[in-house]
């Protein structure tokens, strides 16, 4: 086993994996470090929607990342299945965001507003409208948006596809190893320490969401992440209920192939419990029923939960610690970690390299910005 390489990287979910591919693929020496199995948290439980303009309803640096990252699929897609045989499920058949009263037909015709302000394509479909493209739809629809350009991905494939390519391309990936500590001298990070020993690199990066906290502690950087917990369910029908992405307030229902409808998902914050409760499904179950009547005759298939890691402003951390020579932090994505990991990849491949430029205005996401700037002293003194 190599103990030796140009980076390690904390944390196999879709982040982990995705930093792991865009390094290897600028032929970096690699090692991925995960304490479970590859995606077996907040990745593994994602439906895989690429919500830009139904999620994000304001601008900001978090609208103009999610949209460069989107556009960044179809050829990721066709790349990561030439490398690996891997099909990511990538489908592109819209996303209706639907209006069910009055207030909720006012708050989607702004956003519509705002997207089309912004130069994006989207339309409003009024009741009969929306009827014509889903016939399944409840009556109770008023209208909604219809984003073309949102779409969704198999997301346990995305990452399984991610962390292929990467070892396609020369990666070391060491599942079931739990990073304890950091190794640094003079102001710059040397390495790791597992549980059963020490590995060396001239730069690390943790992107292990919501158990990112305490190793970068060690490090002298407060980046305060805590868990949303997600419960989502899965129908089977013979029949195609729907065949755009449907997103309201109360809920998502995410078509796959064979039939297979996600449905998702409950916001837990500040919970590590990862039972399933009956209280989560059948909220989720009846905010389904009221868009989709026709939900009730599928086959149930199964249900689960996720953790999904949050930050106080809910934007990502991301960039190099201010004072630790080295050391990169990508991690506390939320709900968005499948749609951002292709351009997260990229932008830490780039620090890597010590490329600056930057089309992406990234001081909002910035490492240190919820705590006063560690000094030099303290950090050599860790």
């Amino acid at each position: 086993m190599v103990r030796k390489a140009d980076v390690i990287i904390v944390g196999g979910g879709v982040i982990g994996s995705s930093i792991a591919y865009y390094m290897s693929a600028r032929g970096m020496k690699v090692i991925l470090l995960e304490r479970d199995r590859l995606g077996s948290q907040a990745s593994n439980a994602a439906a895989g929607m690429l919500a830009v303009q139904a999620e994000i309803t304001e601008a900001g640096p978090m609208y103009d990342m999610a949209r460069a990252s989107r556009a960044l699929f179809p050829q990721l897609a066709m790349d990561l299945k030439e490398l690996t045989g891997i099909d990511i499920g990538l489908k592109r058949k819209g996303m209706l965001r639907v209006a069910a009263t009055e207030a909720d037909v006012g708050e989607v015709q702004r956003i519509l507003d705002f997207q089309k302000k912004e130069g994006e394509r989207a339309e409003w479909l009024s009741a009969k409208q929306v009827r014509q493209q889903e016939p399944g739809i409840s009556s109770e629809i008023q209208g909604a948006m219809f984003v073309e350009e949102d779409s969704h991905v198999d997301a346990p494939e995305l990452c399984y596809a991610y962390a292929k390519a990467a070892a396609a391309l020369g990666a070391q990936i060491n599942e079931f190893t739990e990073v304890k500590s950091l190794l640094y001298t003079q102001g710059r990070i040397t390495g790791v320490v597992t549980g059963e020993e020490e590995l060396f690199a001239d730069q690390v990066v943790v992107a292990s969401g919501t158990w990112s906290g305490p190793l970068l502690a060690q490090a002298g950087l407060t980046c305060p992440i805590y868990p949303v917990k997600g419960e989502c369910f899965s129908v089977l029908s013979h029949s195609q209920l729907i065949q755009s992405t449907i997103f309201s307030d109360g809920c998502y229902l995410v078509p796959k192939k064979g039939g297979r409808i996600v449905v998702g998902a409950t916001m837990i914050e500040h919970s590590y419990d990862r039972r399933v409760t009956i209280g989560g499904i059948s909220k989720l179950l009846e905010a389904a029923k009221r868009i989709l009547p026709d939900i009730v005759d599928a086959e149930w298939e199964q249900a689960w939960c996720g953790l999904r890691p949050q930050t106080m402003d809910g934007l990502p951390y991301l960039g190099e610690h201010p004072k630790l020579k080295g050391l990169y932090v990508a991690t506390g994505h939320y709900r968005k970690g499948i749609l951002l990991s292709p351009i997260t990849g990229k932008l830490v491949a780039d620090w890597a390299e010590d490329k600056s430029e930057q089309v992406l205005s990234l001081a909002s996401f910035r490492v240190d910005r919820h705590q006063n700037d560690p000094s030099e002293e303290e950090v050599m003194s860790l």
